[in-house]
């Protein structure tokens, strides 16, 4: 499908493809998909005027006694949902959300992570970003029962290949672009890499990619969870996160002359990302189930460290081939896929900035398996820990000034707000672990 640049092209897309209804997207903080759909007749008054609807039920958006808000569609986002029928078909178009005066709605996602993007313009910065989003396949959203047993990159048992490559037929009628597909190491664990792109372009793809995910496994009859981490004793889900500025058309983390091709831009923005990356695991990592991830021994990143080879280091540098110039770029392997990914990018750009404009200083690349280190050994090579619960990394960000900085103060204080009340309804629970190893003793 042509991608439209205004409204002139989707209303001649709308005609051509005989589309009576466009679903209205856009996300509260959490990164929720929310949705309303409106029949054709009124797109030239929802582009003209935007659609107004009641924030005050959104997760994050406004109190009961300010609760108005307009919708405006972007028309750069149009396209046709695969998965609804062809006649009389079905569209969506991301939104940004508005105050009744016209003005942008601080408590929009989207325009958090625009507002930091202008930002880095300002400074001559353009971000381009390529995750890598795993999931699970489960027979049911009741409990974590696999369709199959196989591991990385198998292909006996591969129960998921016809889901996957549904898929990714779907995501590519949506004009996103793929690069490659296959079953990851847990049990009915999967990756479909997207190929990169503009931070704001990508941030809805991973929107449209998690819904496309679970709307076709719907059709196959089993449930998709982006959940990080579902079942005990097996690999969680990442969102392994690569990032790179660029000036124009030049990549500006690369160096010809450095050892490590890295240009001093790229060194201080890790050294932004390392210095800033317990502050904004809240938003990185938000939900309580994060924590049972990132613990040693599964391939998550746990120690704040950089480089090049290591998996075991939190921020990888991929090796450079010569002539790939413009691939150089950082991987930030602490993100999971549950994560709001507006705010996620937003923040990640914002600590590299930060970065960039105090000149921290990169240490030495850490280029041992961290794992296997004694505390003392990391210790003496001040290597740090992430957090290591939802409660430690609240207690982080609320004395952040950067994250408060990046998210701005409506959406700050409602995450913090949010997330306090998710520790507090976790920590009041009665698990099966205690029940099995206390009752009997205790």
């Amino acid at each position: 499908m042509d991608r439209p640049r205004d409204r002139k092209d989707v209303m001649e897309l709308v005609k051509r493809h005989d589309v009576k209804f466009v679903k209205l997207w856009f996300s509260d903080i959490h990164g929720t998909l929310k949705s309303f759909a409106v029949p054709t007749e009124e797109l030239e008054y929802a582009f003209e005027e935007g659609m107004g609807f009641d924030g005050s039920s959104i997760r994050g958006f406004a109190r009961i006694d300010e609760s108005d808000m307009i919708a405006r569609p972007d028309p750069a986002t149009f396209a046709i949902l695969p998965w609804r029928p062809k006649e009389r078909a079905v569209a969506r178009m991301f939104c940004d959300i508005y105050e009744p005066d016209g003005t942008p709605y601080k408590g929009d996602p989207r325009y958090v992570l625009k507002r930091n993007l202008e930002k880095a313009r300002e400074k001559g910065f353009t971000m381009y970003v390529g995750p890598e989003l795993e999931y699970f396949y489960f027979k049911s959203d009741k409990a974590p029962e696999t369709l199959d047993e196989g591991g990385y990159f198998d292909y006996f048992p591969d129960a998921a290949e016809d889901l996957r490559r549904d898929t990714i037929l779907a995501l590519e009628q949506m004009g996103i672009r793929v690069e490659y597909s296959h079953h990851e190491v847990a049990h009915s664990q999967h990756e479909i890499d997207l190929r990169y792109a503009d931070a704001l372009t990508m941030a809805d793809t991973v929107m449209t990619y998690r819904a496309v995910v679970k709307e076709i496994a719907n059709k196959y009859g089993v449930y998709a969870t982006f959940m990080p981490k579902p079942i005990f004793g097996q690999n969680g889900s990442g969102m392994h996160t690569h990032q790179s500025l660029f000036r124009g058309e030049e990549n500006a983390f690369f160096d010809p002359n450095d050892r490590y091709y890295l240009s001093m831009t790229a060194k201080h923005y890790i050294a932004g990302i390392l210095r800033h990356i317990k502050e904004i695991t809240l938003v990185l990592n938000q939900w309580v189930n994060s924590y049972k991830r990132l613990v040693p021994g599964y391939e998550a990143p746990v120690y704040i460290c950089w480089a090049r080879r290591n998996r075991s280091a939190l921020v990888r540098v991929p090796l450079y081939k010569p002539g790939k110039e413009k691939a150089t770029r950082i991987e930030l392997r602490s993100p999971d896929p549950a994560c709001n990914p507006y705010l996620a990018f937003a923040c990640m750009l914002n600590a590299g900035l930060k970065g960039i404009e105090e000149g921290y200083p990169l240490p030495e690349p850490t280029e041992v398996d961290v794992y296997h280190l004694s505390e003392e050994e990391r210790q003496k090579m001040g290597i740090e820990q992430l957090p290591g619960s939802l409660i430690e990394a609240i207690e982080y960000a609320e004395k952040s000034e950067l994250l408060r900085e990046t998210l701005g103060e409506h959406i700050f204080r409602e995450l913090l707000m949010s997330k306090r009340i998710e520790w507090d309804d976790y920590r009041g629970q009665v698990f099966p672990y205690e029940i099995e190893r206390y009752l009997p003793v205790l």
